[in-house]
């Protein structure tokens, strides 16, 4: 199979232990520079976890109570869980988009429109990454890339239990901040029309 430039295959992983999904976004990386495969855009959700992004800050996280997995991306900690939608792009940037500050805006616009399509409005937060409802952070993004492949990707709370962020500062935040789209909206995390949203603002931005 040769992969075609503005091809986009849509996968579903359901609920996925993260470590599982990690190996399996690997191999999609890999198919991906080899030319083998066309961009994709995965969904699942993952069972309990706390991550560890690159800028973590160095400190003990024994006796946490999660799960807690080191991983590549950029950014600090996060947390996933049950009722949190999780979407990795795994795209062959192309030239004239290879800048990854850019590459995060455009994945925070992503998630922007697609909650504008449900009649929720919601925004940046000048100096964080991520996508906010005034001083609520219902999303948080964190990526890496190899040889202009990008993996990892964003994790928007829909209507996920949030006390789990008060055990660490999720983002380097205090965990007040996070909020969830059904406090705000009536979109169930089952709701076929939020990853609908997802993938229409997404292949508008990138295909």
């Amino acid at each position: 199979m040769t992969a075609r430039d503005g091809d986009l295959e849509i996968l579903d992983w359901g609920t996925i232990p993260y470590l599982e999904a990690h190996e399996r976004q690997q191999q999609l990386v890999a198919e991906r520079l080899a030319g083998d495969a066309p961009d994709r855009l995965v969904f699942c959700e993952h069972p309990e976890v706390v991550t560890l992004g690159r800028k973590t800050p160095d400190r003990s996280w024994q006796g946490l109570g999660l799960p807690v997995v080191e991983v590549e991306r950029g950014g600090e900690a996060t947390w996933h869980g049950p009722g949190q939608t999780v979407a990795y792009p795994i795209l062959l940037l192309p030239e004239g988009r290879r800048d990854l500050h850019r590459y995060l805006r455009d994945l925070e616009q992503v998630v922007i429109d697609a909650l504008h399509e449900l009649g929720l409005a919601t925004g940046r937060k000048q100096g964080w990454t991520g996508v906010w409802a005034g001083p609520t952070k219902l999303c948080s993004i964190g990526i890496a890339v190899r040889r202009w492949v990008t993996w990892h990707g964003l994790a928007l709370n829909v209507d996920c239990d949030l006390g789990s962020f008060s055990q660490f500062e999720p983002c380097g935040l205090n965990a007040s901040v996070m909020g969830r789209v059904s406090d705000l909206a009536q979109v169930p995390r089952d709701d076929p029309r939020l990853r609908g949203a997802i993938e229409r603002a997404f292949r508008a931005l990138f295909t």
